[in-house]
């Protein structure tokens, strides 16, 4: 069973950037639809983005603009370029994946093989 671990949180301060990445185990990624969810203190799991096996996006509207979600398929990895982050963005962000489809997943029902999370703190 494929496992993916997140990476390449921190600490940054407000209108700063980070770059979390998601690696696989073993496995192929390129076969799967990718996600991005982030769960912040208190709040439910909540979808940040999330890109097919054809390389199509969808972004959360809190995060248009100022996040891109890509896939490197020759690394197995997955990045989250985080950029104009506010306070508001502060939680364990996520990976998971789904089966390879056009349809791009935005629930947490869609997706399995859950990371143990990487923490993104936004200082004011």
């Amino acid at each position: 069973q494929v496992q993916l671990v997140e990476s390449g949180g921190g600490l940054v301060q407000a209108v700063g950037s980070l770059r979390p990445s998601c690696a696989a185990s073993e496995g192929i990624l390129s076969t799967y639809n990718l996600c991005w969810f982030r769960q912040a203190l208190r709040k439910e799991r909540e979808f940040v983005a999330a890109i097919n096996s054809w390389g199509g996006a969808a972004h959360a509207d809190s995060v248009k603009g100022r996040f891109t979600i890509s896939r490197d398929n020759a690394k197995n990895t997955l990045y989250l370029q985080m950029n104009s982050l506010k306070p508001e963005d502060t939680a364990v962000y996520y990976c998971a994946l789904a089966k390879g489809r056009i349809r791009i997943g935005t629930t947490v029902l869609e997706y399995d093989n859950w990371g143990q999370g990487t923490q993104v703190t936004v200082s004011s």
